[in-house]
């Protein structure tokens, strides 16, 4: 596999590992005003079963874009993805709703939590719509919050709110969980216990993770680095030496 460069890249995984995404030459193109901002140029992409990514760089370099399209948000102005054995770029709506549902997970930075529901309402409101859940005790017992099962968002810390974000996500059991700037909002300390509950996730479940930050420290937690720069992939790094999210510093 190469980069747009031409240098090798490396990843982290077996060619007998089954893929999950394949993304091939996506553009994204928007229009503002006169002006047309390319948010994607080809970028070519696999992510594989079970292993977790981060998408490093700055604000503007393309991460959400590409997020938001592998998870059935945005489509393409042109390129494809390729779930599995299904093409989700000319998806009708229905199609991509089914898709969304059934097989992604999102978490983003801010928790998006029902004010007036409690963290267990909050979570239900998945499963009750899911073919396979776990039952929503069981999904905040994994990220560390059954004591706070009965408590609404006001009651909770911004670490406390978005680990329900993330058992809502997980609840429904997806095959991928993306996750954009999930501790952007976070401090030090807090920040890594949603990034030990997301590990932990990923280690349980198999869950394919793809992580969004522009915080270069995160990077060591996971299986392959991949760097965006001006809507493309700059370079994808294996990470041999992968730390745990309590040791990581930034």
């Amino acid at each position: 596999m190469v980069n747009q460069s031409g240098s090798l890249v490396q990843r982290s995984t077996t060619p007998t590992t089954p893929v999950v995404f394949h993304a091939e030459g996506l553009t994204k193109t928007y229009g503002m005003g006169e002006v047309e901002v390319r948010a994607l140029r080809s970028v070519d992409l696999d992510l594989y079963e079970g292993e977790f990514v981060v998408l490093l760089g700055p604000s503007g370099s393309g991460k959400s874009t590409l997020l938001n399209i592998l998870g059935g948000l945005d489509i393409p102005s042109s390129g494809q993805v390729i779930f599995r054995s299904q093409n989700l770029t000319h998806a009708n709506d229905r199609r991509l709703t089914q898709f969304r549902r059934d097989s992604v997970g999102f978490i983003f930075q801010f928790y998006n939590l029902i004010p007036s529901l409690t963290a267990r309402e909050n979570v239900a409101l998945v499963t009750d719509i899911a073919r396979h859940p776990l039952t929503p005790e069981k999904a905040l017992t994994i990220v560390g919050l059954s004591d706070r099962l009965d408590h609404f968002p006001a009651q909770l810390s911004g670490g406390e709110q978005q680990r329900v974000a993330i058992a809502r996500a997980i609840a429904k059991r997806p095959e991928v969980l993306l996750c954009d700037e999930p501790t952007g909002a976070l401090d030090f300390r807090t920040g890594k216990l949603v990034l030990k509950a997301l590990q932990q996730v990923n280690q349980e479940f198999g869950t394919t993770t793809a992580v969004i930050t522009h915080n270069a420290g995160i990077a060591a937690m996971a299986d392959r680095v991949i760097h965006m720069r001006s809507g493309e992939i700059s370079a994808i790094e294996l990470n041999t030496d992968k730390v745990n999210p309590e040791d990581l510093e930034w």
